[in-house]
């Protein structure tokens, strides 16, 4: 027998980098009565202080202080949760080069290792445990959202690390999306633009179509929710990288050259 919710995100939510920024948003979007939420972050103080008031919204919350570059955390963490409806891998970091310099290689590193390994350590061990879960009365087992970003359609000289890892993530949820949809399990690629968060405060260039980080989290679970492959907003700004993202490399990257770059990495 299929498991029954009225509700198309389900019931159980995990969501990592949920101490602050959009995670902390969308946690808090999700948090309602009868809804059991799973929290990572590697901030405790802060973890728990967005867990209490999701509870004060009347969800079940358990929380786990953890980083997403551990492999094998992560999939203990993920495959010993139970049953999840819903698991959106958030977590990330943000940085660049303002300088006029080549990115430091230790920041590089770093980078790719959460931005993209850090996600897959998310989404990997969600996409196993969701295909050996039974598929509810709409015939899916699981959703799974990637927060990638509009950032992945544009070769940022200022971010290029930034922007390499979130292309690489973009790309292989849209792919594998197809594959598991005809298993059960619907995956979304989420292209955000500039979110008001810690991340993007210390950006110092103008940064068109700022939002506040709870509409860019209604945003993203309105989408998910209607089991769309990617989410890209603001349309302009996903549709404007696409264009500059199109032309011939000198072009772009010396049309996304002239704003200053992001700050360095601080983890």
């Amino acid at each position: 027998m299929g498991v029954h919710t009225a509700d198309p995100l389900g019931r159980i939510v995990l969501i990592t980098g949920a101490s602050s920024g959009l995670g902390a948003a969308m946690a808090l979007a999700c948090a309602r009565p009868g809804r059991l939420l799973h929290l990572g972050g590697r901030d405790a103080g802060r973890l728990s202080g967005v867990a209490a008031a999701c509870r004060a919204k009347g969800a079940e919350v358990v929380e786990r202080v953890l980083d997403v570059r551990d492999a094998a955390g992560m999939g203990a963490w993920i495959g010993g949760a139970g049953r999840l409806d819903l698991v959106i891998a958030n977590a990330a970091l943000g940085g660049g080069s303002d300088d006029g310099r080549p990115e430091p290689s230790a920041q590089v590193r770093t980078l790719f290792a959460v931005n993209l390994d850090g996600a897959l350590n998310t989404a990997l061990p969600a996409l196993e445990a969701m295909l050996a879960q039974e598929k509810g009365a709409d015939g899916v087992r699981g959703r799974i959202a990637v927060i990638a970003s509009v950032a992945a359609f544009v070769p940022g000289p200022g971010a290029a690390t930034y922007c390499a890892a979130k292309a690489a993530l973009d790309r292989w949820t849209v792919a594998t999306a197809h594959t598991a949809g005809n298993h059960g399990v619907v995956m979304t690629s989420v292209c955000p633009g500039y979110v008001r968060t810690p991340m993007t405060a210390g950006n110092r260039f103008p940064m068109p179509g700022l939002m506040d980080a709870d509409r860019a989290a209604a945003i993203i679970l309105e989408g998910v929710a209607k089991g769309r492959r990617r989410v890209a907003f603001p349309w302009w700004m996903a549709g404007l990288a696409r264009i500059v993202g199109a032309l011939p490399p000198r072009w772009s990257t010396a049309l996304l050259a002239k704003p200053p770059g992001k700050a360095p990495m601080v983890e």
